[in-house]
């Protein structure tokens, strides 16, 4: 058998998961000092209330070689063939962790058959590439056809988002003290991408938290959102309203079939903290897999 894996860091809807069958292995979190795991042992509405206490511990690691042992080992011993779509390598280590994972697999099982794919995204993007994929897989896609769908999609995937505060930027070393309390006091708020190498990059930063969620649409029609997308997908980090207020501009300027929209996990959200919100699209169609997405 064929099978699409991931991690929890592509933030797809638990129904979605449950809808499709879909393996995902939960990325880690310190709270504390007590691990706890993504979407298993913690949910987003319980994290982001103990995150809103910023005099909290919170710190991620990546997934490590031991965790994805015991996550592939069941399709090492199935003799099943999988692809593993995992989190940006320009955001966490989850490539080479799992890379490791799969050497010392191939000790006990030499032809297990696991192709580890980075997906330069994250959040919401990485699980609109994921679920390209997983709609391909299910209609009968071979390993080759979506190992090139992969490529396309994560060439064509574009992500721009913006954060509610600072504090826990400045608290994870991303922004020094200095220039993130002056941003703060200003009320200026940064507007950022995943950029082509699959990192973090601010684009804009403007004044009041209204103007930054506008600027999400700005930037969308400027960077080849096209008004008739198949499918685009929102984000957000346990913030409904301004969720809500995004939405409604992306259905007053864009017409998508389809509108994906999930909750920021913890792979994410500590680094954030709660109000992050993002908008994530393809800036090409479907191309020459576009008979895989016909009604």
């Amino acid at each position: 058998m064929l099978y699409i894996i991931t991690d929890s860091a592509s933030d797809l809807p638990k129904e979605y998961i449950k809808e499709h069958n879909l393996t995902v292995i939960p990325t880690p979190v310190v709270i504390d000092d007590v691990d706890y795991f993504d979407g298993s042992t913690i949910q987003t509405d319980e994290f982001y209330h103990i995150l809103d206490d910023i005099k909290r511990d919170v710190k991620t690691y990546h997934i490590n070689p031991a965790m994805f042992t015991e996550a592939f080992l069941p399709f090492a011993k199935a003799g099943d063939s999988v692809i593993y779509l995992c989190f940006s390598t320009g955001i966490a280590g989850t490539f080479n962790a799992a890379h490791i994972a799969l050497s010392n697999i191939q000790e006990t099982y030499p032809d297990f058959d696991l192709t580890i794919v980075d997906s330069r995204s994250a959040s919401a993007g990485f699980g609109l590439v994921v679920s390209r994929l997983v709609t391909m897989l299910e209609k009968g896609a071979s390993k080759e056809e979506l190992l090139e769908a992969a490529d396309y999609y994560i060439s064509h995937v574009k992500h721009v988002f913006t954060v509610q505060t600072l504090a826990y930027l400045i608290k994870g070393g991303r922004l020094t003290k200095f220039k993130g309390t002056l941003a703060e006091t200003l009320d200026m708020k940064p507007v950022l991408i995943v950029n082509e190498e699959g990192a973090l990059a601010v684009v804009k930063t403007v004044r009041g938290r209204k103007k930054a969620l506008r600027y999400l649409i700005e930037y969308a029609r400027e960077n080849g959102c096209r008004t008739d997308a198949e499918i685009i997908s929102l984000c957000h980090a346990e913030d409904p309203d301004s969720l809500s207020f995004v939405r409604r501009m992306v259905l007053e300027t864009f017409r998508p079939k389809r509108i994906l929209t999930c909750i920021v996990g913890c792979a994410i959200g500590a680094h954030t903290g709660r109000g992050l919100v993002g908008f994530c699209y393809f800036d090409a169609d479907d191309g020459k897999f576009a008979d895989y997405f016909k009604d």
